[in-house]
Protein backbone atom coordinates (compact mmCIF):
# COMPACT_ATOMS: atom_id res chain seq x y z
CA UNK A 1 0.00 0.00 0.00
CA UNK A 2 1.25 3.33 -1.07
CA UNK A 3 2.66 5.76 2.20
CA UNK A 4 3.67 8.43 0.35
CA UNK A 5 3.68 10.49 -2.43
CA UNK A 6 6.69 12.58 -3.45
CA UNK A 7 5.98 15.11 -6.19
CA UNK A 8 7.98 17.91 -7.80
CA UNK A 9 7.77 20.18 -10.83
CA UNK A 10 11.32 19.46 -12.59
CA UNK A 11 13.07 22.25 -14.30
CA UNK A 12 13.35 21.80 -18.28
CA UNK A 13 15.88 18.79 -18.63
CA UNK A 14 17.72 20.75 -21.96
CA UNK A 15 20.70 22.00 -19.13
CA UNK A 16 22.62 18.58 -19.15
CA UNK A 17 23.81 19.59 -15.58
CA UNK A 18 19.76 19.86 -14.57
CA UNK A 19 19.22 16.92 -16.23
CA UNK A 20 21.92 14.49 -14.65
CA UNK A 21 21.08 15.96 -11.12
CA UNK A 22 17.21 15.88 -11.72
CA UNK A 23 17.50 12.42 -12.84
CA UNK A 24 19.50 11.54 -10.04
CA UNK A 25 16.95 12.78 -7.90
CA UNK A 26 14.39 10.83 -9.30
CA UNK A 27 16.61 7.61 -8.79
CA UNK A 28 16.58 8.18 -4.89
CA UNK A 29 13.17 8.93 -4.92
CA UNK A 30 12.13 5.16 -6.27
CA UNK A 31 14.84 3.57 -4.68
CA UNK A 32 12.43 3.70 -1.11
CA UNK A 33 10.05 1.43 -2.61
CA UNK A 34 7.14 0.32 -3.30
CA UNK A 35 5.32 2.44 -0.17
CA UNK A 36 6.21 5.41 -2.39
CA UNK A 37 4.84 6.61 -5.35
CA UNK A 38 6.46 9.19 -7.67
CA UNK A 39 4.69 11.87 -9.39
CA UNK A 40 6.69 14.57 -12.16
CA UNK A 41 4.19 17.38 -12.41
CA UNK A 42 4.74 19.71 -15.78
CA UNK A 43 5.00 19.55 -19.49
CA UNK A 44 8.62 21.10 -19.89
CA UNK A 45 11.19 19.54 -21.92
CA UNK A 46 12.18 16.27 -21.16
CA UNK A 47 9.83 15.74 -18.20
CA UNK A 48 7.24 13.36 -19.74
CA UNK A 49 9.67 11.34 -21.50
CA UNK A 50 11.92 11.14 -17.78
CA UNK A 51 8.49 10.14 -15.75
CA UNK A 52 8.13 6.91 -18.62
CA UNK A 53 11.44 6.10 -18.67
CA UNK A 54 11.72 5.69 -15.07
CA UNK A 55 8.01 4.62 -14.16
CA UNK A 56 6.77 7.13 -12.42
CA UNK A 57 3.35 9.33 -12.61
CA UNK A 58 3.50 12.34 -15.06
CA UNK A 59 0.85 15.19 -14.88
CA UNK A 60 0.89 17.29 -17.99
CA UNK A 61 -1.81 19.78 -17.17
CA UNK A 62 -0.50 22.61 -15.01
CA UNK A 63 -1.84 26.23 -14.12
CA UNK A 64 0.74 29.62 -14.59
CA UNK A 65 1.19 32.73 -14.00
CA UNK A 66 1.40 35.34 -16.44
CA UNK A 67 5.11 34.44 -16.34
CA UNK A 68 4.10 30.96 -17.80
CA UNK A 69 5.74 29.62 -14.48
CA UNK A 70 3.88 26.74 -12.70
CA UNK A 71 1.93 27.95 -9.73
CA UNK A 72 2.34 25.73 -6.37
CA UNK A 73 -1.53 25.54 -5.87
CA UNK A 74 -1.84 23.68 -9.27
CA UNK A 75 1.01 21.46 -8.58
CA UNK A 76 -0.32 20.52 -4.96
CA UNK A 77 -3.86 19.92 -6.14
CA UNK A 78 -3.50 18.31 -8.86
CA UNK A 79 -0.93 15.70 -6.46
CA UNK A 80 -3.33 15.41 -4.02
CA UNK A 81 -6.45 14.89 -7.02
CA UNK A 82 -4.67 12.04 -8.30
CA UNK A 83 -3.06 10.40 -5.59
CA UNK A 84 -4.43 8.65 -2.61
CA UNK A 85 -1.69 8.43 -0.25
CA UNK A 86 -2.54 9.66 3.31
CA UNK A 87 0.55 11.82 3.07
CA UNK A 88 2.24 13.87 0.43
CA UNK A 89 5.98 15.30 0.17
CA UNK A 90 6.87 18.60 -2.05
CA UNK A 91 10.57 18.37 -2.60
CA UNK A 92 12.39 20.45 -5.31
CA UNK A 93 13.91 18.33 -8.00
CA UNK A 94 17.44 18.25 -7.13
CA UNK A 95 17.30 17.05 -3.91
CA UNK A 96 18.17 13.38 -2.68
CA UNK A 97 16.06 11.73 -0.21
CA UNK A 98 16.91 8.24 1.90
CA UNK A 99 15.27 5.41 3.76
CA UNK A 100 15.11 7.98 7.27
CA UNK A 101 12.37 10.03 5.06
CA UNK A 102 10.15 7.21 5.79
CA UNK A 103 11.24 6.39 9.35
CA UNK A 104 10.91 10.02 10.59
CA UNK A 105 7.18 10.15 9.05
CA UNK A 106 6.55 7.03 10.29
CA UNK A 107 7.70 8.47 13.85
CA UNK A 108 5.45 11.26 12.84
CA UNK A 109 2.60 10.31 12.44
CA UNK A 110 2.52 7.73 15.56
CA UNK A 111 2.73 10.84 18.03
CA UNK A 112 0.76 13.34 15.78
CA UNK A 113 -2.34 14.17 13.58
CA UNK A 114 -1.40 17.25 12.35
CA UNK A 115 2.16 18.29 11.25
CA UNK A 116 4.32 19.70 8.50
CA UNK A 117 7.91 18.12 8.68
CA UNK A 118 10.58 20.34 6.92
CA UNK A 119 14.60 20.67 7.50
CA UNK A 120 17.58 21.65 6.48
CA UNK A 121 19.35 20.07 3.49
CA UNK A 122 23.50 19.24 3.09
CA UNK A 123 24.68 21.10 -0.43
CA UNK A 124 27.32 19.18 -2.52
CA UNK A 125 29.13 18.92 -5.76
CA UNK A 126 27.57 15.77 -7.93
CA UNK A 127 28.12 16.05 -11.50
CA UNK A 128 27.86 12.43 -13.30
CA UNK A 129 24.36 9.88 -13.31
CA UNK A 130 24.52 8.33 -10.09
CA UNK A 131 23.88 4.13 -10.07
CA UNK A 132 21.85 3.86 -7.34
CA UNK A 133 21.41 0.27 -6.01
CA UNK A 134 20.01 -1.89 -3.05
CA UNK A 135 21.30 -0.11 0.07
CA UNK A 136 23.49 2.43 -1.91
CA UNK A 137 23.02 5.04 0.66
CA UNK A 138 24.51 3.20 3.47
CA UNK A 139 28.11 3.99 2.00
CA UNK A 140 26.83 7.04 -0.05
CA UNK A 141 25.69 9.38 3.09
CA UNK A 142 28.94 9.10 5.18
CA UNK A 143 31.19 9.77 2.27
CA UNK A 144 28.90 12.65 1.31
CA UNK A 145 28.25 14.59 4.47
CA UNK A 146 32.32 14.31 4.97
CA UNK A 147 32.64 17.32 2.31
CA UNK A 148 29.15 18.64 1.95
CA UNK A 149 28.03 21.58 3.75
CA UNK A 150 24.68 22.50 6.10
CA UNK A 151 22.64 24.85 4.55
CA UNK A 152 21.44 27.62 6.47
CA UNK A 153 18.52 27.19 8.23
CA UNK A 154 16.32 29.87 5.99
CA UNK A 155 15.15 27.80 3.00
CA UNK A 156 13.26 24.84 2.80
CA UNK A 157 13.70 22.08 0.01
CA UNK A 158 10.98 19.75 1.26
CA UNK A 159 7.38 19.21 2.79
CA UNK A 160 6.17 16.35 4.37
CA UNK A 161 2.38 16.39 5.46
CA UNK A 162 -1.36 14.83 5.62
CA UNK A 163 -2.99 15.23 2.49
CA UNK A 164 -5.68 17.24 4.04
CA UNK A 165 -3.87 19.78 5.37
CA UNK A 166 -2.72 22.90 2.70
CA UNK A 167 -5.63 22.62 0.66
CA UNK A 168 -5.96 26.26 -0.18
CA UNK A 169 -2.48 28.12 -1.06
CA UNK A 170 -2.54 30.78 -3.12
CA UNK A 171 -1.16 31.20 -6.89
CA UNK A 172 2.84 31.03 -5.82
CA UNK A 173 5.43 30.67 -8.69
CA UNK A 174 7.29 27.53 -8.04
CA UNK A 175 11.14 27.65 -7.93
CA UNK A 176 10.68 31.49 -6.96
CA UNK A 177 11.35 32.98 -3.56
CA UNK A 178 8.84 33.06 -0.26
CA UNK A 179 6.39 30.06 -0.61
CA UNK A 180 8.37 27.97 1.29
CA UNK A 181 8.12 30.55 4.13
CA UNK A 182 4.52 30.89 4.04
CA UNK A 183 3.79 27.46 4.30
CA UNK A 184 5.93 27.30 7.71
CA UNK A 185 3.67 30.52 8.75
CA UNK A 186 0.44 28.79 7.37
CA UNK A 187 1.36 25.61 9.46
CA UNK A 188 1.75 27.44 12.62
CA UNK A 189 -1.08 29.49 11.98
CA UNK A 190 -3.19 26.09 11.70
CA UNK A 191 -1.70 25.20 14.84
CA UNK A 192 0.17 22.05 13.56
CA UNK A 193 3.26 20.63 14.43
CA UNK A 194 5.97 22.09 12.32
CA UNK A 195 8.71 19.56 13.46
CA UNK A 196 12.86 20.74 12.65
CA UNK A 197 13.56 17.04 10.56
CA UNK A 198 17.31 18.07 10.09
CA UNK A 199 17.93 15.44 12.50
CA UNK A 200 15.82 13.25 11.24
CA UNK A 201 15.75 13.66 7.91
CA UNK A 202 18.89 13.78 6.01
CA UNK A 203 18.28 15.41 2.79
CA UNK A 204 21.22 16.33 -0.14
CA UNK A 205 21.14 19.23 -1.89
CA UNK A 206 22.87 18.81 -5.56
CA UNK A 207 24.62 22.06 -6.34
CA UNK A 208 23.69 23.79 -9.94
CA UNK A 209 23.75 27.64 -11.26
CA UNK A 210 20.69 29.64 -12.17
CA UNK A 211 21.21 29.96 -16.01
CA UNK A 212 17.64 28.64 -16.12
CA UNK A 213 16.46 31.85 -14.72
CA UNK A 214 16.09 34.68 -16.47
CA UNK A 215 20.00 36.89 -16.31
CA UNK A 216 21.17 33.81 -14.97
CA UNK A 217 20.67 35.30 -11.44
CA UNK A 218 19.08 33.77 -7.76
CA UNK A 219 15.41 33.14 -7.50
CA UNK A 220 15.65 36.11 -4.74
CA UNK A 221 16.41 38.94 -7.71
CA UNK A 222 13.26 37.42 -10.06
CA UNK A 223 10.34 39.30 -10.25
CA UNK A 224 8.00 36.56 -9.38
CA UNK A 225 10.10 36.62 -5.90
CA UNK A 226 8.41 39.92 -4.95
CA UNK A 227 4.60 38.67 -6.51
CA UNK A 228 5.57 35.35 -3.86
CA UNK A 229 5.90 38.42 -1.30
CA UNK A 230 2.98 40.09 -2.02
CA UNK A 231 0.79 37.05 -2.17
CA UNK A 232 2.13 35.57 1.37
CA UNK A 233 0.84 39.04 2.59
CA UNK A 234 4.64 40.96 2.90
CA UNK A 235 7.84 40.38 4.89
CA UNK A 236 6.64 39.59 8.33
CA UNK A 237 5.11 36.17 7.27
CA UNK A 238 8.49 34.87 5.68
CA UNK A 239 9.06 32.24 8.50
CA UNK A 240 11.98 29.78 8.60
CA UNK A 241 12.72 27.22 10.40
CA UNK A 242 14.21 29.02 13.55
CA UNK A 243 9.89 29.39 13.49
CA UNK A 244 9.26 25.63 14.00
CA UNK A 245 7.46 24.61 17.35
CA UNK A 246 9.20 21.00 17.66
CA UNK A 247 12.37 19.65 16.33
CA UNK A 248 13.47 15.58 16.27
CA UNK A 249 16.66 15.12 18.44
CA UNK A 250 18.13 11.27 19.10
CA UNK A 251 14.79 9.94 17.33
CA UNK A 252 12.35 11.70 19.37
CA UNK A 253 10.01 14.85 18.89
CA UNK A 254 10.24 17.44 21.36
CA UNK A 255 10.34 20.63 21.78
CA UNK A 256 12.97 22.80 20.74
CA UNK A 257 15.74 24.18 23.24
CA UNK A 258 14.76 27.36 25.07
CA UNK A 259 16.43 30.11 24.30
CA UNK A 260 16.83 33.89 24.94
CA UNK A 261 15.99 34.50 21.02
CA UNK A 262 13.57 32.29 20.86
CA UNK A 263 11.69 33.33 23.10
CA UNK A 264 11.86 37.61 21.55
CA UNK A 265 10.99 35.67 18.20
CA UNK A 266 7.69 34.00 19.57
CA UNK A 267 6.59 37.51 21.51
CA UNK A 268 7.19 39.10 18.42
CA UNK A 269 5.33 36.52 15.74
CA UNK A 270 2.29 36.40 18.14
CA UNK A 271 0.43 38.99 16.77
CA UNK A 272 0.20 37.11 13.67
CA UNK A 273 -0.67 33.86 14.72
CA UNK A 274 -3.26 34.86 17.29
CA UNK A 275 -4.86 38.04 15.41
CA UNK A 276 -7.18 36.68 12.58
CA UNK A 277 -7.36 40.46 10.95
CA UNK A 278 -4.62 40.53 9.11
CA UNK A 279 -4.66 44.55 9.05
CA UNK A 280 -4.40 44.32 12.82
CA UNK A 281 -2.22 41.51 13.23
CA UNK A 282 0.34 43.62 10.43
CA UNK A 283 0.26 46.92 12.64
CA UNK A 284 0.70 44.98 15.89
CA UNK A 285 4.03 42.79 14.83
CA UNK A 286 5.41 46.62 13.38
CA UNK A 287 4.86 48.21 16.66
CA UNK A 288 6.10 45.18 18.61
CA UNK A 289 9.26 44.54 16.33
CA UNK A 290 9.71 48.59 15.08
CA UNK A 291 13.68 47.19 14.27
CA UNK A 292 12.98 44.11 12.57
CA UNK A 293 10.10 46.79 10.29
CA UNK A 294 12.60 48.74 9.26
CA UNK A 295 14.93 45.95 8.11
CA UNK A 296 12.07 44.08 6.61
CA UNK A 297 11.40 47.94 4.93
CA UNK A 298 15.54 47.50 4.32
CA UNK A 299 15.28 44.13 2.78
CA UNK A 300 12.23 45.18 0.69
CA UNK A 301 13.61 47.59 -1.07
CA UNK A 302 16.95 46.12 -2.08
CA UNK A 303 14.99 43.31 -3.06
CA UNK A 304 12.93 45.37 -5.88
CA UNK A 305 16.22 46.92 -6.74
CA UNK A 306 17.75 43.77 -7.81
CA UNK A 307 14.88 42.59 -9.62
CA UNK A 308 15.05 45.77 -11.33
CA UNK A 309 18.47 44.89 -12.57
CA UNK A 310 17.79 41.71 -13.29
CA UNK A 311 14.86 43.08 -15.67
CA UNK A 312 17.21 45.33 -17.27
CA UNK A 313 19.88 42.56 -18.27
CA UNK A 314 17.27 40.45 -20.10
CA UNK A 315 16.08 43.15 -21.78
Amino acid sequence: MTRLAIFTAPKPFTNPHIRTIQRNSVRSWKALGDEVEVWLVGDEAGVAETAREFGVNFIADVQRNSFGTPRIDSIFNQVREKSSAPYLCYVNADILLFHDLLDTLDLTRSNLQRFLLIGQRWDTDITAEMDIQPNWEDEFIPGCLRSAKLHTAVGSDYFVFPREEFTDIPAFAVGRAGWDNWMIFQARLQKMAVINATGGITAIHQNHDFSHLPGGKIHRYQPESLENLNLAGGRERMFTLYDTNKVIRGGVITNPPFARERLIREISIYSLLHFRSARLAKALYRILNPGQAIKDRKKDKRMIESIEDTLKDTE
